[in-house]
């Protein structure tokens, strides 16, 4: 892209900003200039090849190489450095303090040119032109101001990184009359680098930065500072624990170029520390007068504000990118106990949040989807202690007591949230905004959204039937009905129940297959009358939910890899513990049994209404077989790694009436058949299902779980069988279901390298 890079100021940034440069091909000499103090970094910036020669600024010396080799220092001779170093220059990039940047232009000027772009790294915009007005009694047009939002506690050369602006946010404000055309060049330089670049007037940069980044460091240092004096002995910061590690993380930054920070930004910063103290004010007053519900409401909405903060680095370019790299072969041996049941932490909270009195939860899934559940009531005014290993304390505010959030409610990647809540909302007496993730915002939901219309419900979708759900509360005004469902879902059927809570005379639910009835065994956990009658489930708005207590039990969807992985693998003997075998979920234990599994069912015991039990499974070879429809809704989340079960089998796995399987996170069928293709397998995928010539014959290679957390799981037990490594791409999303997999299955016996990048 250049021919001639120089940098100002080899330390971190422009340390970094020259090894991408380097790494990226986006400049083909790199020079560095810096101050006589500098010549120690610049000399290790040149030795580790970050650059390939610098300038002293002071001493009008410079490095002078032998012509026949230019790795050998032979001295220094007379120069004028500053016209050295920007000479011919198709790019300067400045990356010293804003302090410092007046200065800077001051040396430039007699050189500068109009045939070079400048641009700098400072992180007050506004100081930047105004220094350059000072300096050349207008802001040159080649003049492009950029921030990289980024950084590290470490500084200099040997701190740089080649990835420190990878997914970072970069920020250009020129001024109204800039050069487009540098304008956009800088903008692909720093995209060069895999920063996500956006334009903004410096005042408007300046005024965010104040806010997300001066005042932050500012607290840091002030409460360091604080704590520091009033302990001399260091007895505070011997027991501070991580929390207060990582907050005042950033007081570990330099204080010179802080000081200069918020001097050259004081009119934005100012107006924000007068805002926090009235903040301070208002919890010193809720403190003082004992009135801790307000106090919640406070603390509640500011993390609801920070988990939308969040949810913006979702944006596919901004998200971490994560590879399961799994070498073949081993064996999983031991015992373990699996997370709690998603399915069931989701619903603790819902029925939790609408019963009267204090419900306590233990096993709770903290993950990603439940914990998206979770925030949604608390947005909603429910008060929820925790979740402190796997242990919540919701305080009821009763069937009619949920108040209007105050802002969309984000669910993620979760299905089951959005689903089940659409039911819950259409009754409310407020509207509401149901939105979630890109994959969740591609999923279908007229198939909740259709029948609870017929209930009078109001849910606007898109044209597609899609995410965001506008939902107009249509309190006292559903009409229960009768709804037989075209397919087996227990999302739709518990969509429907919880509506029904709220709607005028019965709601019944006919189901064309068993699914699973947490939802039905809840809701009498919590003394509400639900009515059973063969395949049919009724419910009316006559009762309330008193609080109960709930154990979670292990969820047997996520128990379902290992007990494929120690069913293929030989010579595994494996004990998971308190295992829920609710039989509307034990379809994957009867399909493996059928394929000649040997897994044992003990200790079962019945918890919270649940039944539960240890699975004891010890390596068998398997055969092929036609799995039985009848199974199909009992172990549909399951199927992704039974079919790794079945390409280890011996003869053909055949499966049909499992066309849910194509409206998931992915397309499952598709998406598992093109995966064990690639591994060598004979997989193929028919319009409800897929035929699989097993025989164990897996090979090695590079798939994709396309953003699947079930898929990204399944071909990472598939190296237990493998002939060579297995690298399994886009396994984000594991964390909204199983987030402990990678240690539980490495610890079991697997050989598996988590890379993030």
């Amino acid at each position: 892209m250049f021919n001639k890079l120089c940098v100002i100021g080899v330390g971190l940034i422009g340390g970094s900003v020259a090894k991408a440069a380097r790494a990226q091909g986006l400049a083909k000499t790199i020079v560095g200039y810096g101050r006589a103090q500098d010549l120690v970094n610049l000399q290790t910036a040149k030795r580790l090849g970050v650059i390939d020669e610098f300038y002293i600024e002071s001493v009008g010396w410079v490095e002078e190489r032998n012509p026949t080799n230019h790795t050998a220092n032979v001295g220094l001779r007379y120069a004028n450095p500053t016209y050295q170093a920007v000479e011919g220059a198709d790019c300067v990039v400045i990356a010293t303090p804003v302090a410092s940047i007046e200065a800077i232009f001051t040396q430039l000027k007699p050189f500068w040119s109009e045939n070079t772009i400048y641009t700098d790294v400072g992180s007050t915009k506004g100081s930047v032109l105004a220094a350059a007005e000072r300096v050349f009694g207008v802001i040159p047009d080649n003049l492009v101001p950029a921030h990289p939002i980024a950084g590290a506690e470490q500084s200099g050369v040997e701190a740089a990184l080649v990835d420190l602006f990878s997914h970072k946010r970069l920020i250009i404000t020129p001024a109204s009359h800039t050069n487009p055309d540098a304008v956009q060049k800088i903008k692909q330089f720093w995209q060069g680098f895999g920063a996500l670049v956006s334009i903004m007037d410096a005042q408007h940069h300046d005024g965010i930065l104040a806010a997300t980044s001066h005042l932050p460091h500012i607290l840091a240092f002030a409460l360091v500072d604080m704590l520091g004096h009033k302990d001399e002995q260091t007895e505070i910061f011997k027991y501070a624990a991580g929390g207060f590690r990582d907050f005042t993380r950033i007081a570990s930054s330099d204080p010179t170029m802080w000081k200069d920070i918020c001097a050259a930004n004081k009119s934005e910063i100012l107006p924000l520390i007068e805002q926090l103290r009235a903040e301070l004010a208002k919890i010193h007053g809720l403190l003082a007068n004992d009135d801790y519900q307000q106090l919640f409401s406070t603390f509640a909405y500011a993390k609801s504000a920070r988990q939308r903060f969040l949810n913006q680095f979702e944006v596919p370019t901004m998200s971490k990118s994560i590879t399961f790299h799994v070498q073949n072969g081993g064996k999983l041996q031991g015992e373990a106990r699996v997370p709690g049941d998603k399915s069931m932490s989701h619903r603790s909270i819902m029925l939790g949040s609408l019963a009267e009195g204090v419900t306590h939860v233990k096993g709770f899934l903290e993950a990603e989807d439940a914990l998206a559940t979770l925030q949604a009531f608390r947005d909603m005014g429910v008060e929820i202690e925790g979740p402190v290993n796997g242990e919540l304390t919701i305080h009821g505010v009763g069937k009619h007591g949920l108040k209007a959030p105050k802002n969309d409610l984000y669910l993620g990647n979760s299905g089951t949230s959005m689903r089940l809540l659409s039911g819950l909302l259409a009754g409310q007496p407020f509207n509401s905004v149901l939105t979630g993730d890109k994959s969740l915002s591609g999923r279908p939901m007229k198939r909740v959204t259709e029948p609870l219309a017929k209930m009078g419900a109001d849910i606007k979708t898109t044209e597609k039937g899609t995410a965001p759900l506008y939902i107009t509360g249509k309190a006292g005004q559903l009409t229960g009905i009768d709804y037989v469902m075209p397919m087996a879902s227990a999302q739709v059927k518990s969509c429907l129940i919880l509506a029904g809570m709220y709607a005028q005379g019965e709601t019944s639910v006919t189901e064309p297959a068993p699914t699973r009835d947490h939802t039905e065994r809840m809701l009498a956990g919590f003394s509400y009358p639900v009515k059973q009658d063969g395949s049919k489930v009724t419910v009316t708005a006559d009762g309330k939910l008193i609080a109960a207590d709930i154990d979670v039990p292990s969820d047997i969807s996520s128990a379902a890899f290992f007990l494929v992985g120690a069913s293929i693998a030989e010579g595994s003997d494996l004990l998971l513990k308190h295992v829920g075998i609710n039989p509307t979920r034990t379809g994957v234990i009867d399909i493996l049994r059928l394929m000649g599994a040997n897994i044992e069912v003990l200790n079962e015991r019945e918890v919270g209404g649940e039944p539960v039990a240890d699975l004891h499974v010890v390596y068998s070879p398997l055969k092929g077989i036609d799995i039985p429809e009848h199974l199909v809704p009992l172990a549909i989340d399951e199927f992704p790694v039974l079919f790794v079960a079945a390409a280890c089998a011996e003869g053909q796995t055949r499966l049909t009436g499992a066309e849910e399987l194509r409206v998931k996170e992915s397309d499952r069928i598709q998406v598992m058949a093109d995966g064990l293709q690639i591994l060598g397998v004979d997989a193929q995928p028919t319009e409800d299902g897929m035929i699989i010539q097993g025989g164990g014959n897996i090979g090695g290679g590079t798939v994709t779980s396309h953003g699947d957390h079930r898929i990204a799981m399944a071909f990472s037990i598939a190296g237990l069988r493998a002939s060579a490594p297995i690298t399994v791409l886009d396994c984000a999303n594991v964390n909204t279901s199983f987030p402990e997999f990678k240690d539980l299955v490495k610890n079991l016996g697997l050989d598996l390298v988590c890379e993030e990048s």
